[in-house]
């Protein structure tokens, strides 16, 4: 898949929010420096059997052969056919349970509630999320041309931009959506050393709540279309953390 962050221009004014939105988070863990190097991990030992029926492969090493941008087409992760024969409830608590742990997260969701986020991800491509440690929060820069979802830090897409590397690669799979009413989500964790499985958890479930709440939205539509009367600290105060 094309590079999806290579696709952004970003206006003189989405520039100076986002300096802005990095001194607001000036208390913000410090991320140390890491090797570009994917982190390796044994395998959690899991429900085999369970995956078995729907004829998922694991590997021995954490996300051997994974290209951050190039997801993995949902065939060669199950067996598509084998998983026709499942409820939509059992498919989707296969697919959570199957990527616990190891750098990967799975989710699922209705297909009415896709088409929302795919209408609204439309012409409001970018957010920002805080994302709490310790005594402070650090920012992560999201960008969403769905069926994709990247994750970055912001002081790292400030610095480096369109080079910036992603932390987080999330792809939506639709195959399902007609028969079944539900579409699966595949999240990988490029970096381990920068984000734990329940943070990139948190970020995505985040990210999906402002695009599918209303109130919400409007905080995405204003940072996208109107720039300059965009509050950082609104998004603090509709999460409920305290305004550094």
């Amino acid at each position: 898949m094309q590079r999806i962050s290579s696709r952004l221009t970003r206006t003189s004014s989405l520039s100076t929010l986002l300096t802005q939105t990095i001194k607001r988070s000036s208390n913000t863990h410090s991320l140390k420096s890491a090797n570009l190097q994917k982190q390796q991990e044994p395998a959690i030992p899991g429900h085999f059997l369970k995956w078995g029926s729907l004829g998922f492969v694991r590997t021995s090493r954490f996300a051997t052969g994974f290209t951050p941008l190039e997801p993995k087409p949902l065939d060669s992760i199950m067996d598509i056919e084998r998983a026709k024969t499942k409820s939509p409830e059992d498919l989707a608590s296969i697919w959570d349970d199957y990527h616990l742990g190891r750098g990967h997260i799975g989710a699922s969701m209705k297909a009415k509630l896709y088409q929302l986020l795919v209408q609204r991800a439309a012409d409001c491509k970018y957010f920002v999320i805080p994302l709490w440690r310790g005594s402070g929060y650090t920012t992560m820069f999201a960008q969403v041309q769905m069926p994709h979802m990247i994750f970055t830090g912001l002081e790292d897409y400030k610095s480096r931009g369109t080079q910036a590397s992603p932390y987080l690669t999330v792809k939506f799979y639709t195959e399902f959506a007609e028969s079944k009413d539900l579409v699966l989500i595949r999240g990988d964790i490029v970096f381990t050393s920068k984000l734990t499985d329940e943070e990139a958890e948190w970020i995505l479930e985040t990210a999906q709540s402002f695009y599918l709440n209303d109130v919400r939205f409007k905080l995405v539509e204003q940072f996208n279309k109107q720039t300059r009367d965009f509050e950082f600290k609104d998004v603090l105060r509709s999460l409920n953390m305290p305004i550094m």
